[in-house]
C-alpha cells in the first residue's frame, strides 16, 4: 500500500459531507491521520438540516487505512476552535495539512435576486459561514502548522480565480464568499512562505455531493441519469477526486511550486496522474471553457 502521509497530521474543517469528508478519506487512504470537523454529530444536526455525520466521516478516514478523529466544532466560535488546536498539539505535537473547507450556507442563498432585494440576514450569515470560520480557523491552527517547515494550507472553494473573476456567481454573497475563499489562499500563501509552508486555493469542477445527487435525483451508482435534466451532469466528479487532490498536493515534497495559485482538481490530476472513482480524469475548467461557455452541446468526450 502507497502511504506517503504516514506520520503526518492533518485538520479538515468542514469534513462532514461532500469535499471535505472525501479529502479527509484520501488522506487518510494515503495515511496520515486526520482530524475531521464539522458540527453534524450522531446527536445533533447543524442547520443544514442533513444526515451525514463527523463520526462517520471519521470510520471511513480510518477504514480507508488513516486514522480518523471525529471533533464536533462550531468553526465560528474561537474558544471551540483554540481548544481543537490545543488538543491536537496535545495528541500528536505537529499539524502538516489545514483544509478549510467550512461552508454549510446552502440554505440561506437567494439566487438571481439583485442586492436590493437579497436577505441580509442570510447574506451576513453566509459570509460568517463562507469567510470568518476559515480565518478563525487559520488564526488557531497556523501557529502549529508552522512549528514544522513544510506545512499545507487549502482553501476549497468553488471556482477558480480566474473563472470567478469574470463570472457573476448569482448572488452578491456567494459571489463574494469564493472570491474571498480564493483570495485567502493567496494571502495565506504569502504568510506562510517565511516559515516554509504553503497555501493554495483548490476548486473541484462540479461536484456530486450527497446533496447534488439527491437534487438530480439519482444515486451514484446510476448518476449519468441526471444528465436528462441538465446534459452537462456528463461532466461532473465525485469528491474523492478532489480528495485526491489534496492527497497529491500533501504528498510532494516540490508543492511549494504551487504556493498562493488557485488550482482545480482536473488540472492537478494532468500533473499527478491520479483519477476519479471510475478511473477517468474529468476536467472540469476545460470543458466548461470549451464546451459550455461556447453554448455546444453536452459532449464529454475527450475531457475525460
Amino acid at each position: 500500500m502507497n502511504s506517503p502521509l504516514t506520520g503526518k497530521v492533518a485538520l479538515v474543517a468542514g469534513a462532514t459531507r461532500g469535499a471535505g469528508r472525501q479529502i479527509a478519506v484520501q488522506l487518510g487512504a494515503a495515511g496520515a491521520t486526520v482530524y475531521a470537523t464539522g458540527r453534524t454529530t450522531r446527536d445533533r444536526r447543524s442547520e443544514m438540516g442533513r444526515p451525514e455525520t463527523i463520526e462517520e466521516t471519521a470510520e471511513l478516514v480510518t477504514a480507508a487505512g488513516g486514522t480518523g478523529i471525529a471533533v464536533a466544532v462550531d468553526h465560528l466560535d474561537p474558544e471551540q476552535v483554540r481548544k481543537l488546536v490545543e488538543r491536537i498539539d496535545a495528541e500528536q505535537g505537529r499539524l502538516d495539512v489545514l483544509v478549510n473547507d467550512i461552508w454549510g450556507a446552502d440554505p440561506l442563498i437567494t439566487w438571481e435576486k439583485p442586492v436590493w432585494e437579497q436577505p441580509l440576514d442570510a447574506g451576513f450569515r453566509t459570509l460568517r459561514l463562507a469567510v470568518d470560520t476559515h480565518i478563525i480557523t487559520s488564526h488557531f491552527a497556523l501557529p502549529l502548522l508552522i512549528r514544522k517547515p513544510g506545512g499545507l494550507v487549502v482553501e476549497i472553494g468553488d471556482g477558480t480565480k480566474a473563472y470567478n473573476d469574470a463570472t457573476y456567481r448569482l448572488s452578491v454573497f456567494y459571489d463574494l464568499a469564493k472570491v474571498s475563499v480564493n483570495r485567502l489562499g493567496f494571502t495565506q500563501a504569502h504568510e506562510l512562505a517565511p516559515h516554509g509552508g504553503t497555501a493554495v486555493a483548490l476548486t473541484p469542477g462540479w461536484l456530486r455531493s450527497e446533496a447534488m445527487l439527491e437534487h438530480f435525483g439519482v444515486t451514484e451508482a446510476n448518476w449519468r441519469d441526471g444528465a436528462t435534466t441538465d446534459p452537462h451532469f456528463v461532466m461532473s466528479e465525485t469528491p474523492a477526486f478532489v480528495g485526491r487532490a489534496v492527497a497529491a498536493l500533501a504528498a510532494d515534497p516540490d508543492r511549494h511550486r504551487w504556493n498562493g495559485q488557485s488550482l482545480d482538481s482536473g488540472g492537478l490530476a494532468q500533473v499527478y496522474g491520479f483519477t476519479d472513482l471510475d478511473g477517468t480524469r474529468p476536467h472540469w475548467a476545460r470543458y466548461h471553457d470549451e464546451v459550455v461557455a461556447p453554448g455546444k452541446p453536452a459532449d464529454d468526450s475527450g475531457y475525460r
